[in-house]
């Protein structure tokens, strides 16, 4: 059986110009790179539409989960084992494409955006026309039956989609499961009994896939391709902690919740907003997944590694700037939003007690991002959507001097500005990411050379030594 790299269901259980002004002298900006999740070896991804209000005679607690992940391995050898609260039928599971997914990270990622100092020099009129605001934030069937009742174990259902062979178990104790598991073929971990009880003591099921060989070797597909699932809970949760079984380091955990309502957050941990809207020096251009891999981990260190911080937050209708374009209606429904226009074509199967008797079309989207370990998330995640719909965004500012002559006495001010500047964007670089101090300077000094005067003249002459 040949190797893959395989984007798969997420293993939780077992597994552009836009012109505004940052700063006095800003001008137009440019999204020049992204912090996407191929930043990191192995960050699993999920994607879950909510709806918590408006449905008639009803809490609003429908949900359309979508969970992919990269896994390393052979085909044979992949299995997932979820939580789910309630007995899924076979029309509430369905096979998803990975390009929905990315969409959602390429259009939510923390961004790099440059811009570049218009001339001090001159009109005054032209500068302020040329600027804009800054943007708001194999067993018999029956001797099967009896060995699962021995165990406790009961088949809620059975059944195939895509690549996949589902089942839905219910238990009546963990040991049981675990057995049940091991004999039916999935390979379950040690410690797997231990972190199932909690489950089964508030009775909740387990949604098993396995790969159907044959199917999947008849799709053609190279990968194996995220599952989404719909149920209807008061639960708003996500399971994390059978996933650290097999864990022997931190894992990256990206969650995009779609809402009508605004962001959402996390309520059995806090919730953070990553460092956002900082000015740092020009050569971090060509350094951005470094930059941010080293900022995460200061601030994820900062806050004792157990917050969960928030990436990105907008309405999804439009970007400032944009990373990606927007999702289209289309794409929003194959990521599970049911609550747009019903009558808009589209492919995905919803159910129909999801439907509104009033269409809306808003679509609100947070990215979570949680790096999370057994000792410091001992707890499943769980949610709560807000009324808040301020924007927010993981947003870096390379900032550009202007680089030609400068003749008139505001020109002259600018200039002597610039090293006062230089020198706080290097402060600001260092205390995000830790970096030392002289490497950065040193850096700058290759990054602003075309400057009339070295950096390090400027530098020395406005601490009154050149």
């Amino acid at each position: 059986m040949k190797f893959f790299r395989l984007l798969t269901p997420l293993l939780l259980a077992i597994v552009a110009v836009l012109c505004f002004a940052p700063a006095a002298w800003a001008f137009c900006g440019f999204y020049v790179a992204k912090a996407d999740t191929k930043l990191y070896n192995k960050a699993s991804q999920v994607v879950i539409a909510r709806d918590g209000d408006g449905f008639a005679n009803t809490k609003g607690d429908r949900t359309i989960m979508t969970m992919a992940n990269d896994f390393q391995g052979e085909v044979k050898d992949f299995a997932m084992v979820v939580p789910v609260p309630t007995v899924l039928q076979k029309e509430q599971v369905r096979v998803t494409e990975p390009k929905i997914i990315e969409r959602l990270d390429a259009f939510s990622a923390p961004r790099l955006v440059e811009y570049f100092d218009p001339d001090p020099c001159a009109p005054v009129y032209d500068r302020e026309l040329s600027a804009a605001p800054a943007p708001a934030a194999a067993r018999s069937e029956a001797g099967g039956a009896r060995d699962d009742a021995s165990l406790g174990v009961t088949v809620e259902a059975r059944f195939n989609v895509g690549e996949y062979d589902i089942l839905i178990l219910s238990a009546k104790e963990s040991g049981g499961l675990e057995t049940w598991l091991k004999r039916n073929g999935y390979k379950i971990p040690r410690g797997a009994k231990q972190l199932l009880q909690p489950y089964i003591r508030s009775s909740m099921k387990f949604f098993v896939a396995k790969v159907n060989l044959d199917k999947f070797e008849q799709s053609g597909y190279q990968f194996l391709r995220p599952l989404q699932i719909s149920y209807q809970s008061p639960k708003f949760m996500l399971p994390i902690r059978l996933g650290m079984i097999n864990a022997k380091a931190e894992q990256d955990l990206i969650v995009y919740i779609l809402s009508p309502q605004g962001q959402a957050e996390i309520t059995n941990y806090r919730t953070v907003k990553i460092p956002s809207d900082a000015n740092i020096p020009l050569f971090v251009k060509d350094e951005f997944g470094e930059f941010y891999k080293s900022m995460f981990q200061t601030v994820y260190t900062k806050e004792d590694r157990k917050v969960a911080f928030l990436e990105y937050a907008w309405d999804m209708g439009s970007c400032d700037p944009c990373s990606a374009e927007p999702l289209t209606p289309e794409e929003l429904k194959q990521a599970g939003v049911f609550w747009l226009d019903d009558n808009s074509t589209s492919n995905v199967p919803v159910p129909p007690s999801f439907r509104r008797s009033s269409p809306r079309s808003n679509v609100f989207i947070s990215r979570l991002h949680i790096r999370y370990t057994r000792d410091k998330f001992p707890e499943d995640l769980i949610f709560q959507q807000t009324a808040n719909s301020e924007s927010f965004q993981g947003r870096y500012v390379l900032q550009h001097p202007f680089q030609g002559e400068l003749k008139c006495q505001a020109g002259r001010q600018y200039k002597q500005s610039l090293p006062k500047r230089f020198e706080q964007e290097a402060q600001t670089l260092a205390k995000l990411t830790n970096w030392k101090i002289q490497d950065i300077r040193n850096k700058m000094k290759l990054s602003v050379g075309n400057l009339r005067y070295s950096w390090w003249e400027n530098v020395l002459s406005w601490l009154g030594l050149y």
